[in-house]
């Protein structure tokens, strides 16, 4: 089994959310994690870790940037 590794940080379990969706269509499993303590009650709205394995990390990392909506991502100034 590989250790899971951090692919992306997502602002809050919505976003974190989709980009499991992104991840599972290409068949690359994922895990969410808090990525901020928090209080018990406030889940929605912390940032979270999104976890892949080791071995999946470059795939995961492409898979995010071709299936990302392009007027989602944020142009260099």
């Amino acid at each position: 089994m590989s250790a899971l590794v951090q692919v992306a940080l997502a602002e809050d379990v919505a976003e974190a959310e989709e980009i499991q969706s992104l991840l599972q269509a290409a068949g690359i499993s994922s895990e969410l994690e808090t990525a901020v303590e928090h209080h018990p009650r406030e889940t929605e709205d912390t940032p979270q870790k999104v976890l892949v394995p080791e071995s999946d990390l470059e795939a995961a990392q492409h898979a995010i940037e071709s299936l990302t909506d392009p007027d989602d991502l944020i142009a260099d100034a």
